[in-house]
């Protein structure tokens, strides 16, 4: 059976006027500023005005992540197409996509199949440009820091402690490190510098837990850019930025709005990276979501242990969110390569190789119901090659802790194939009241909030930490700065810091090689490895398959 690619199933699709879709989500046109026919920005007095209650909050999470691939995004976006299939008024909130990973292994990331976001082309390209405003707000950061040294460092910045790189949005290893400034006194002081991708800014970090223009501004003034030849720390608000780079991202403050292929109405607005910063869409969009819907569905980035913590301890502890319910997303495939499978072999039913890799599953599982308090789902992407067996001893498996599965086929029938999921994603909301509680307290030392989230949320031992992150530990402390969340970036592949451990490994610590503070965020970067800030392009980059015609139909994106 030949299937129609993700982009042919999205052309294909004749979408609503965003007119109709504002409607459907009871926001009046006053609030509209178009961007053609099919996507649109809300004002922001949209909160403020709007007399709606909050409707409940579900989180849509997944297993800890394998190339088997789990369709979270997928499985968020057929949720809320199926909650809205059995009655219910229903939006869902969505990161965007980064150019970076479109042109390089991704392709596309607006959900798959027939449970995708339109226009699909629009969404994972310039969309709305936010990405360019983000990227430009860090840049100019970048030039007014490099400009100050230039005109004479009245601040005394040690240009061998600046901490801000510029950004493009775009998988490019060449700009890893670089070194600029060369050519002489009037093309300013060299030094050693390096880009990040946009997502990985702390600027997106910033503009998706902002609550408003104002806040924004002050969040943009704190951000820290290095530190002075005595050790104090630079920030943009020292450089007087703050104004301009606020001036910059007013409108991408502003929340987008688009629909699912059935009509859903979608608010996709940010897309910081899920391990250095976290991982999750807009504070602004979420709340709008929630003001204009009775059910909504978001998701986190990576496995439970890093997207669904960061969802939890950073963005509902800032935000003040309080999840109703956890949708928790696996794959008979990727379970069994948990348990040791290769790739080459996971059409074959294996009850052995499920049974080593679902401790993976329980794991997150246990984490949800137990630590965070949330009443949670199974989802299970059956894939046509899972057999009734394989699906059975999941099922049982799931049933022992007290958690029901639901079998999922979003990705083939849309909102129909979640039907079942939305059914008993409603029964959770109504009838299991949850307790939700937090990792850690604001009132916990950096070290013990670390450790908490390595013994509780990872099922590791302890924490080791380098004579370097206990030294940037102290003088974050020293600096006032304990009082923040922790974002640990580790590596997405294990519940350890070490890639090759699968399934639920024990006996382990997690080494804690560095601390950052991201001042304007709030919270505190805690690097237990190298995390790639810049990604490079693979060896056959995804960007080698897309065109456009001289219609300008896009092909390609997948």
């Amino acid at each position: 059976m030949e299937y129609l690619t993700d982009i042919e199933i999205a052309q294909a699709c004749q979408p609503e006027h965003i007119s109709e879709i504002a409607r459907r989500a009871h926001i009046d046109e006053k609030y509209l500023e178009y961007y053609g026919k099919y996507k649109a920005k809300l004002d922001l007095s949209l909160l403020n005005e709007s007399d709606r209650p909050d409707g409940k909050l579900v989180l849509v999470t997944a297993i800890t992540p394998t190339p088997a691939g789990e369709g979270k995004t997928t499985t968020t976006i057929g949720l809320a197409d199926g909650l809205r299939r059995i009655g219910k008024d229903v939006t869902v909130a969505l990161r965007e996509p980064s150019l970076g990973p479109v042109f390089g292994i991704k392709g596309g990331a607006a959900g798959g199949g027939y449970a995708q976001v339109v226009p699909m082309e629009d969404i994972n390209l310039h969309f709305t440009g936010d990405f360019h405003a983000i990227g430009a707000a860090n840049n100019l950061l970048a030039a007014m820091l490099d400009n100050h040294i230039q005109q004479g460092n009245s601040l005394g910045i040690d240009v061998r402690k600046i901490t801000w790189k510029r950004c493009v949005d775009m998988n490019d290893r060449q700009l890893r490190f670089v070194v600029d400034g060369l050519g002489g006194r009037v093309n300013g002081v060299p030094r050693e510098d390096g880009f990040d991708i946009t997502v990985a800014s702390e600027i997106m970090a910033v503009l998706c837990l902002a609550t408003s223009i104002s806040d924004l501004k002050a969040r943009l003034a704190r951000i820290i850019v290095g530190y002075t030849f005595d050790d104090k720390p630079v920030t943009a608000g020292d450089l007087h930025a703050q104004g301009a780079m606020t001036a910059l991202l007013k409108d991408a403050l502003k929340p987008n709005l688009v629909q699912t292929l059935e009509g859903t109405p979608a608010f996709v607005h940010g897309g910081p990276f899920a391990n250095i910063a976290h991982g999750c869409n807009s504070v602004m969009a979420t709340r709008a979501a929630l003001k204009m819907g009775d059910y909504t569905v978001t998701e986190a980035g990576f496995g439970a242990d890093l997207g669904a913590e960061k969802f939890f301890d950073i963005k509902c502890r800032m935000a003040g969110l309080v999840p109703d319910a956890a949708v928790i997303v696996a794959t008979v495939r990727a379970l069994k390569m948990h348990g040791g499978m290769n790739k080459k072999e996971l059409a074959t039913e294996n009850l052995d190789a499920l049974e080593k890799g679902i401790p993976n599953l329980l794991r997150h599982v246990g984490n949800i119901k137990n630590v965070y308090k949330i009443p949670c789902v199974v989802a299970v992407n059956r894939f046509p090659t899972d057999t009734d067996r394989e699906i059975e001893f999941i099922i049982e498996k799931c049933r022992e802790l007290g958690v029901n599965t639901v079998l999922s086929t979003v990705w083939a029938e849309g909102g129909k194939g979640g039907e079942a999921l939305a059914r008993e994603v409603v029964r959770l909301c109504e009838e299991e009241k949850g307790d939700f509680s937090l990792a850690y307290s604001d009132e916990m030392s950096l070290r013990d909030k670390i450790n908490a989230i390595v013994t509780k949320v990872y099922g590791g031992d302890g924490v080791s930490y380098t004579a370097n992150a206990q030294k940037q530990l102290d003088k974050l402390e020293a600096l006032g700065f304990g009082g923040c969340p922790v974002c640990i970036a580790k590596t997405q592949y294990s519940f350890s810091d070490d890639p090759s451990r699968l399934g639920a490994p024990e006996g382990f610590t997690v080494s804690v090689k560095n601390a950052k503070i991201c001042a304007g965020a709030g919270f505190v970067v805690v690097l237990t490895g190298d995390i790639m800030t810049m990604p490079g392009l693979p060896k056959v980059p995804a960007a080698e398959k897309i065109d456009v015609d001289e219609n300008g139909k896009i092909s390609g994106l997948f």
